[in-house]
């Protein structure tokens, strides 16, 4: 069946906001180095502040659903996608800690907002698609997170200041969220008290999203440990250098990214609790490779198949979640996604915690673990 137009340019939008969330996080994050050095903050004083960018974020999730289910997610989307964009400056104008710290606890909550708006948002879309998207969109998102990266490498190598940087991808942010704005899909303002759904909201799907957001929460935990401790677990595993330890992470990243481009054909056509279920148990052979192996090639493999295991997961338990009540999608976006991030965050420290006792590559049972527990419950995104 042909998609209209409109529809077109709602889909083309969101991909927009979700590239340049990307882009202007990946951005951030090549500046970090220089913004610790301009600051003169030391390594645990910067780990506190972007503890506090972490809080910023989860305050923002949970503000920001109420009010898109309140007002729609199209204007919280535009309002939060401004706000990341100007927020973007704080850590480049920062010149002592405590200014850092309150620049990240607001880029933080800016972002969380941005994060569940654009979620709900893309849930909307996708349910006037009537068929499955949402993976593509956290595909855009990580391109936008690549092209970010390089963006801010190159700025970097030019020796421009990273204030000189963060206002330039600022600008590209406010002009990026302007021109998405207009073809973004004016939902109609849907209040959280609708009594036609307060009993469906609140009654028996409570028990579902809390299913939802633990799997979110064990999967989101494994991606972050892919994220922060791939690259060393080769190196301390295989003895490799630094620069053949990052393959690691860019097969993971890579297979991440291509796995999001091509799980929505596959939600199609054998349902979301396939993607999850069959996806989640690719990554645990993955793992298991990574446990096992003692050979680069075999180590680098499992690392991919981790990524693209991964790879359609997440976006199935968002729609999953953004569908549970038409009265309180946006509430319950914020609920799941906010559990999600509290996994992605705690995933990296407890890692940490447990080579106290073992070896890094054996403390990778715990993602392995996580995603078995995934693949066991993924049966809570079958379609309602």
């Amino acid at each position: 069946m042909p998609v209209a137009e409109p529809l077109r340019r709602a889909r083309a939008g969101t991909f927009g906001i979700f590239g340049i969330n990307g882009f202007l996080l990946g951005m951030w994050v090549v500046h970090i180095p220089a913004i610790e050095d301009r600051t003169g903050i030391s390594h645990s004083t910067l780990g506190s502040l972007l503890l506090l960018m972490a809080v910023g974020a989860i305050g923002g999730m949970q503000v920001s659903g109420p009010l898109a289910d309140r007002f729609g997610s199209r204007r919280m989307v535009i309002v939060a996608g401004l706000a990341l964009s100007v927020a973007t400056l704080g850590p480049g104008l920062a010149s002592t800690a405590w200014q850092l710290g309150l620049a990240l606890l607001v880029f933080g909550f800016a972002n969380g907002a941005l994060d569940v708006s654009m979620n709900s948002q893309a849930v909307e879309v996708e349910q006037r698609y009537r068929r499955p998207i949402m993976s593509a969109f956290h595909a855009l998102f990580s391109v936008g997170g690549v092209a970010g990266s390089l963006l801010g490498a190159a700025t970097l190598a030019a020796g421009w200041a990273p204030l000189t940087a963060l206002l330039v991808a600022g600008c590209i942010g406010v002009v990026t969220v302007a021109a998405c704005s207009r073809r973004l899909m004016a939902d109609r303002p849907r209040s959280r008290h609708d009594p036609a759904h307060a009993e469906k909201a609140h009654g028996r799907l409570s028990a579902r999203v809390l299913a939802l957001g633990g799997i979110a929460f064990v999967l989101m935990l494994s991606e972050g440990v892919a994220n922060d401790w791939s690259t060393l677990q080769v190196k301390e595993h295989l003895g490799t250098s630094d620069s053949v330890a990052a393959l690691a992470f860019g097969a993971f990243s890579v297979m991440m990214t291509v796995g999001r481009f091509t799980a929505d054909r596959v939600s199609a056509a054998l349902g979301p609790v396939a993607v999850v279920r069959y996806g989640t148990l690719i990554a645990a052979l993955g793992m298991l490779l990574v446990l096992v192996s003692g050979l680069l090639p075999l180590t680098i493999l499992g690392w991919a198949l981790f990524g693209l295991g991964l790879s359609g997961c997440v976006p199935q338990i968002f729609t999953a979640a953004g569908n549970l009540g038409a009265g309180s999608a946006g509430t319950n976006m914020s609920r799941v996604v906010g559990l999600g991030y509290v996994g992605f965050l705690a995933g990296p420290a407890t890692i940490g915690w447990i080579t106290q006792v073992v070896p890094l590559t054996v403390a990778m049972v715990v993602p392995m673990v996580c995603v078995l527990v995934a693949a066991t419950f993924a049966g809570a995104v079958r379609r309602t």
